[in-house]
């Protein structure tokens, strides 16, 4: 049943065209938000805490600091109201979801850039 649904996702769901990024990176996201009648775009930009699951299923979890408080904010990778994701720069991280991230402050809470 599982090969049925992922066949069934991987040929009529429209992947759409976003660059390659990892946990560590920060990355700016535009999407689109309707308010009545009226559509804008908003973005938010901050480091990519994980990426989870497969296929159209793909999440990634970013985060911000607004002032002292900390915003994350969960993406599906096929939202229909995603228009494009910029990667601003590539970290240095040596785990696949940085979550003791949340805990640091100050100077700690900086990531390396990765060199090409």
């Amino acid at each position: 049943m599982e090969s049925l649904v992922k066949f069934v996702q991987d040929e009529f769901v429209t992947r759409k065209e976003l660059p390659e990024f990892a946990a560590g990176d920060t990355i700016t996201v535009y999407y689109e938000i309707k308010e009545g009648n009226k559509t804008r775009t908003q973005f938010f930009r901050g480091t990519v805490i994980q990426r989870r699951g497969s296929g159209s299923s793909e999440t990634f979890t970013i985060r911000k600091m607004s002032g002292s408080v900390g915003v994350e904010r969960i993406f599906p990778i096929n939202l229909p109201a995603l228009q494009k994701i910029e990667v601003n720069k590539r970290g240095k991280v040596r785990r696949a979801r940085i979550y003791y991230f949340r805990g640091l402050t100050g100077k700690k809470a900086r990531i390396t850039e990765r060199r090409r």
